[in-house]
């Protein structure tokens, strides 16, 4: 028996002692397995290392995922961390150079794993940094700043982001119109390098003055200052790095990238970037040719000045959007090689301008036009005056359409209502939104668009025209102006009529055509004196107040002021009332009239037998034909009487025997006989 129970013990012992030891072995993590490389392109300097993935025990919390910066930051040995830590703290300027794991794995990028990049903008560094430093230095800015268009284009002139950013230093549209950068249809001064220089210097001086700290004016160019000011005053944060969490992830790389851009172009050549077999630019000696307004053809100049390449002279001038230039352009210089003179030199200006002229004809430019705002007189330009355009502006159409509300009656459909306005159906469906078969509700205003017949225009009668008519004579209330006939002229048309000798048929004819002459004369101011006298006959002198008026509206109408009418009419206050009479003249002006109107001319004595000849017939009066209006929905007796001309309240009321000034829709008013 004691021999079956000591296995028996041995074994709980041993579960015992497994049940106290598992707990512990739990929670211990597994051996570090070895690192294995990870396969990558021959360029690559470096190994990324995969580390395997730990299972969490139910009793570990979830591991926290890993930043990529701060993975780069443990992967890098701490010899070469502190190295580059170390050279940026030494660098000599006030522009950004803080050192931690975000720089540190752009420092990694450009310097081992993307090398062909920093290679490219080290071939073109030569170009463009001495452009950049004059500058710089010209507005006071740290010269380590020149590192910034790297950051943004890679030093290429015609970069453009998918956003439409554009140029060296990517300006917007927006912000390169602030810095008076032009841009239109055939150049672009965003992708000229000395130009958008300058105008990048201007921009990071104005927010060095917003902000006064240059990782925010970094951050700034990239995001705008309006959006850094908006989370700095949300966040309470004046400093980058504090602000870091809360920017974009583009504006969070931005400085990173700038330092790490930096360090890396000073320290080329410690990490070997530099190579013989990199094709080194650098700048030329340029000279401009100035267009002065003719067409070119850079293509054809690029052959002239013994090219091979067509377009070899776009790449000195970068801001051009064609290859060419349309005759009448603003000045512009083209920029050339120095080295090009000798051959431009053995022609003169004249024939390299037909050489370079573009082969086909090429879209003019269009003129401008010239805003017209009401109130205003156009200024004529050099070009107008010399067409012998007018100073005066033309008169505004008169509308073809008047709009008319008609309110629907019971059982009224919409075929009743175009018939009404002579429209069609389509036309009142359209203007109004109706659905075709649908009733029309009592009660509803519907738009109608009434056709307006154009006034019938006649031509000015000419003076020789006038003279032949015998028939037109002046109104006899009219003699003053028109002067009288003279017994020479009398003697001379009665000369005329008689036959005279061959010899004196000359001087027949001389004293016709005075007499045709003199008639012309008299005759044409006193038409236009019957015109004014009819114009000013069409404007009522008294004015019956009616309810709803007031003193401004009514002077406005009339062309007067406030005052002018409180003087005619005695006033105390501009209030008036309903049936007060007004007068829209001056009583002292009035009376004058009155006083000197002349006296009725006594008769007189018989005309002899030539002035009767030479008296012409009145025209036989013709009958006249009554016009009617049909009244429509919101007219009133006014505003019917200010559509005819010549005809008052007063005359519309005795006209049509009215006892008031109400009218109805559909009545019919005779408005002249």
């Amino acid at each position: 028996m004691k021999k079956l129970l000591l296995p028996v013990r041995v074994a709980s012992t041993l579960l015992l002692l497994t049940a106290l030891v598992r707990p512990s072995v739990g929670q211990t993590l597994p051996a570090r397995t070895p690192e294995v490389p990870r396969t990558g392109s021959p360029d690559d300097s470096t190994q990324v290392l995969e580390l395997p993935l730990l299972l969490p025990d139910s009793l570990v919390a979830a591991p926290t995922p890993v930043d990529s910066a701060r993975l780069v930051w443990l992967q890098t040995p701490p010899e070469l961390r502190d190295l580059v830590g170390d050279r940026i703290a030494c660098f000599e300027t006030d522009a950004p150079h803080a050192f931690n794991p975000s720089v540190m794995s752009f420092v990694t990028l450009f310097t081992e794993r993307n090398r062909k990049y920093m290679q490219r903008v080290l071939e073109r560094e030569n170009v463009y940094f001495p452009l950049f430093e004059k500058y710089l230095a010209k507005y006071n800015l740290p010269v380590d700043l020149k590192y910034l268009a790297v950051v943004e284009s890679a030093l290429i002139p015609t970069a453009k982001s998918h956003v439409g950013a554009t140029g060296l230093w990517q300006f917007m549209g927006p912000t390169a119109g602030d810095l008076r950068l032009r841009r239109d249809e055939w150049v672009d001064e965003r992708m000229n390098p000395e130009k958008s220089t300058e105008a990048a210097c201007k921009h990071l001086r104005y927010l060095y003055g917003v902000f006064h700290d240059w990782e925010l004016v970094l951050a700034a160019y990239n995001w705008g200052a309006g959006s850094m000011q908006r989370v700095m005053r949300r966040t309470g944060k004046k400093n980058f790095w504090d602000l870091y969490p809360n920017l974009p992830r583009e504006t969070r790389n931005y400085v990173p990238t700038f330092t790490a851009i930096m360090y890396s172009m000073k320290y080329a050549q410690a990490h070997q970037l530099h190579s013989p077999e990199l094709k080194y630019r650098y700048a030329e000696a340029t000279d401009t040719l100035q267009l002065n307004g003719r067409a070119l053809d850079l293509r054809r100049l690029s052959q002239a000045c013994g090219f091979d390449d067509s377009l070899a002279l776009h790449h000195y001038n970068p801001e051009l959007r064609h290859p060419w230039l349309p005759a009448g352009y603003r000045s512009y210089a083209v920029q050339l090689p120095a080295t090009a003179r000798p051959q431009l030199a053995q022609v003169d200006r004249a024939t390299l301008f037909d050489y370079c002229q573009p082969r086909t004809d090429q879209p003019q430019l269009l003129a401008p036009i010239m805003p017209r705002l009401s109130g205003t007189e156009l200024f004529p330009s050099r070009s107008m005056l010399a067409e012998g355009a007018p100073r005066e502006q033309t008169e505004a159409p008169a509308p073809r359409f008047r709009r008319v509300q008609h309110k629907v009656r019971r059982g009224e459909t919409v075929a009743a209502v175009a018939s009404r306005y002579e429209v069609t159906t389509a036309q009142v469906n359209r203007w109004n939104g109706l659905r075709k078969g649908r009733a029309l509700a009592p009660g509803r205003q519907l738009v109608v668009f009434v056709p307006v017949a154009a006034p019938a225009t006649r031509p000015a009668p000419t003076a020789a025209a006038l003279a032949a008519n015998s028939k037109l004579r002046a109104p006899a209330h009219l003699t003053s102006p028109v002067a009288k006939p003279t017994k020479g002229t009398v003697a001379s048309v009665a000369a005329a009529s008689e036959p005279e000798p061959t010899d004196a048929v000359a001087a027949a004819k001389e004293s016709a055509q005075v007499a045709r002459t003199s008639v012309a004369n008299t005759v044409v101011p006193a038409l236009e004196a019957v015109e004014t006298t009819v114009a000013d006959e069409s404007v009522s002198a008294e004015y019956v107040v009616r309810k709803g008026d007031y003193l401004s509206r009514i002077a406005e109408i009339r062309g007067l002021s406030v005052k002018q009418v409180m003087e005619w009419n005695k006033l105390k206050s501009s209030t008036v009332a309903p049936g007060q009479k007004l007068v829209f003249a001056d009583p002292a002006e009035q009376e004058t009239e009155k006083e000197e109107a002349p006296a009725p001319t006594p008769a007189s004595p018989k005309p002899s037998r030539t002035a009767q000849v030479a008296a012409t017939p009145q025209p036989a009066a013709q009958p006249t034909i009554k016009k009617v209006h049909l009244v429509q929905v919101g007219d009133t007796l006014y505003n019917i009487s200010r559509r005819y001309q010549g005809v008052t309240v007063e005359q519309l009321k005795q006209l049509n025997h009215l006892t008031s000034d109400e009218v109805k829709p559909g009545q019919k008013l005779i408005v002249a006989r």
